[in-house]
């Protein structure tokens, strides 16, 4: 992996961080694209664990992914700068838009500007989750992906088990149920 600038580093959160909508997936989902894809400043195998454990940390999911993303690309120094370039601008603009809504909320120009970017975050997080799920699309391992997609939503939405009950069961099962040969990577001895 090539040695990343901090300003350049920065410049990417700031810029994903703030300027993409929809909350922590769509954000998650562009910064796979310009981190792993476009500049590969990180692997996919890193990109994979920092969302991993971003999803099972407690907090803001999308806090937890900049800083392990960040530390990833330049260490210590990386996670520091990611967080806050993420974050801090966007904060700053919920609390001015907070006090903008209270004064807009009986408009209905308002009502429809918001309905629009509900309509395009739900969109976005779609998005989100065909990039995690498109690169394990392969024959015979299709049916595996929708058992396991459809028995963890059954469980948190019918069943209502934590997302971490559903992480853990959904690894036994996958530990239980490989996918097919190509799908398994070879393990570096440790």
């Amino acid at each position: 992996m090539p040695a990343v600038a901090l300003r350049r580093l920065a410049a990417l959160f700031l810029r994903v961080g703030n300027f993409t909508f929809g909350g922590g997936d769509p954000i998650m989902a562009a910064l796979q694209r310009e981190l792993v894809e476009r500049r590969r400043w990180m692997s996919a195998e890193h990109y994979g664990l920092a969302f991993a454990l971003a999803r099972v940390t407690p907090g803001t999911n999308v806090l937890a992914f900049c800083a392990a993303a960040g530390w990833f690309v330049r260490g210590w120094l990386g996670a520091l700068v990611a967080v806050p370039a993420a974050s801090v601008p966007s904060a700053i603009l919920v609390i001015v838009l907070t006090a903008l809504y209270q004064e807009l909320q009986g408009l209905p120009l308002a009502a429809g500007a918001i309905g629009g970017l509900l309509a395009a975050a739900v969109g976005m997080m779609l998005a989100a989750a065909w990039n995690l799920l498109r690169s394990r699309m392969r024959p015979g391992n299709r049916v595996r992906i929708a058992a396991l997609t459809l028995g963890a939503i059954l469980l948190l939405k019918a069943l209502s088990f934590s997302p971490v009950a559903v992480l853990g069961l959904g690894a036994a099962v996958g530990a239980i149920w490989p996918g097919p040969p190509a799908d398994r990577e070879p393990r570096e001895p440790s």
